[in-house]
């Protein structure tokens, strides 16, 4: 996987590591606050919902770790920056 590759997917995992902290309220309410009361979340299941979005955030998070530290060790030691600078 070339660089460039990695750097769109890093840049994927960022907007959808923002979109699904964005959903989450900071309040505890997120998801299902939408959907009334404590028997209407029971019914949909909106309070799986917000066990999903908070482990796709955390999944996201270490992902997005995880594609830097790759990025970052196919990048190098930058040795090759020096050497067209000297020539």
């Amino acid at each position: 996987m070339g660089l460039t590759a990695m750097v769109i997917l890093i840049a994927l995992v960022c907007v959808l590591l923002m979109a699904a902290v964005l959903i989450q309220n900071p309040k505890g309410g997120g998801v299902d606050s939408t959907f009334g009361g404590q028997s209407a979340n029971q019914m949909l299941g909106a309070a799986r919902s917000t066990d999903f979005i908070e482990k796709l955030t955390w999944g996201l998070a270490i992902a997005l770790f995880v594609l830097c530290i790759i990025t970052s060790l196919m990048v190098g030691s930058g040795t090759e920056g020096p050497e067209l600078l000297t020539q």
